[in-house]
């Protein structure tokens, strides 16, 4: 694996600029499709919960009003 990487970044440094960043961009980009797939898997089973628990009567529920005068309270703090 060692050597392949070695050949492989050989090869990228032989690229002109422009093939360079798209490269870069393109191998970004693969890490952060696994990495946004799992945050939505992660924000699915949130919400899942959330309703679960709205709809059975353990969520806790706060007033807008007092939400906001809270972030206000701690943004004037």
């Amino acid at each position: 694996m060692a050597a392949l990487f070695i050949e492989v970044e050989r090869q990228a440094r032989e690229l002109s600029a422009d093939d360079r960043a798209r490269l870069a961009e393109l191998l970004l980009a693969s890490i952060q499709e696994s990495t946004i797939e799992e945050v939505q898997a992660a924000w699915d089973q949130e919400i899942t919960a959330r309703v679960a628990a709205l709809k059975n009567g353990s969520a806790t529920l706060y007033p807008a009003a007092d939400v906001f005068a809270q972030a206000r309270n701690a943004l004037n703090s």
